[in-house]
């Protein structure tokens, strides 16, 4: 970036304008104002220019999703010809911070969730060699219950994998282009297994046609973890709906949106703000008991981020939940 003496953004090349976002008039890019009133930069400005040497700042920009900027700052004496004072050097550092991140949570979260499926299967087979070494039906019972824990363990190691995949890219907005219609009746489809056990129904209503720019293989994860969550915590026999269509967030700009909707019993108002947290269960329990590694609406959250989308959650205690995710475009 190139300041002004006024620290108005004068130029910025193509590298800022994908950092900080496209201007939405003349030359500053949309977030290049929310940079410049950062403390940090703002300290660094004022130093550089009243010492008239370089000075850097380090810069966590929190929208439209955070990103870790490293900024360094060489004031112009005498002044560009365009009266240019400053030049701002960004280094988008949120890639090797996110990295360094997923590094210490894998290991603070695999060692806390894997303690406890882990402890189950030393006991089981301290027991199979003593107690129920000579017992076939015992075995065969316990063995059951191993093989439940093993793949509980295996689904848990692939979220945390899948959702630190998701972080390190979180600040990426998607490329590609999904057919949401496809992609939302593709898993309806597949949750046909889920829904058999649970005895429960699934409503489509996917409307015709309906895409966005988006990462189809994340909208299909999105999809298939709001309807997992819905037939494992909804009611046994219950009706789940699943709808997508063109949609309005709720600033008024058009895209798409999804709902996944159970008629079960409902959330406490004062845990919903918190279910997107990774492991947060409201029911501890049973949570465990139907399967759930706890990581999935994490994992829903950080897509809709990455796509700069909104994720709303409505709930009734008695009477069920809605998750509802708007993407933009369409």
């Amino acid at each position: 970036l190139v300041l002004s003496a006024a620290r108005i953004t004068l130029r910025a090349n193509r590298a800022a304008r994908e950092l900080l976002g496209p201007p939405p008039s003349g030359p500053a890019p949309a977030d290049a104002a929310a940079l410049l009133r950062h403390p940090a930069l703002a300290e660094a400005l004022d130093k550089a220019l009243a010492a008239g040497a370089p000075a850097t700042a380090d810069v966590l920009l929190p929208v439209p999703v955070a990103r870790d900027v490293a900024a360094h700052i060489i004031p112009m004496d005498p002044p560009l010809a365009d009266g240019g004072r400053v030049i701002v050097l960004l280094s988008d550092r949120t890639r090797e911070r996110a990295i360094e991140r997923m590094r210490a949570d894998f290991v603070a979260n695999a060692s806390h969730e894997l303690r406890t499926p882990l402890a189950s299967l030393i006991g089981f087979i301290e027991t199979l060699r003593g107690p129920a070494a000579d017992d076939p039906a015992a075995q065969q019972r316990f063995l059951g219950i191993m093989a439940e824990q093993s793949d509980r363990m295996r689904r848990l190691i692939d979220d945390l994998l899948g959702l630190s995949r998701i972080e390190m890219a979180e600040h990426q907005a998607p490329a590609g282009r999904a057919d949401v219609a496809a992609v939302a009746r593709a898993e309806a489809d597949a949750m046909a297994p889920l829904l058999a056990a649970r005895k429960a129904k699934l409503v489509p209503e996917i409307a015709e046609a309906t895409a966005a720019p988006a990462d189809a293989d994340q909208v299909a994860q999105v999809i298939r973890n709001l309807l997992d969550n819905a037939i494992r915590h909804g009611r046994e026999r219950g009706q789940i709906r699943l709808a997508a269509g063109p949609g309005t967030a709720p600033d008024g700009r058009r895209g798409v949106t999804i709902a996944v909707t159970d008629d079960g019993p409902g959330i406490p108002r004062e845990h919903i703000p918190r279910l997107t947290e990774r492991f947060y269960r409201v029911d501890k329990g049973r949570a465990r008991s139907a399967g759930g590694t706890g990581l999935g609406l994490a994992i829903v959250k950080h897509i809709v981020n990455r796509h700069r989308g909104t994720l709303a959650i409505e709930s009734e205690e008695g009477t069920g939940t809605t998750f509802r995710v708007w993407l933009p475009g369409g």
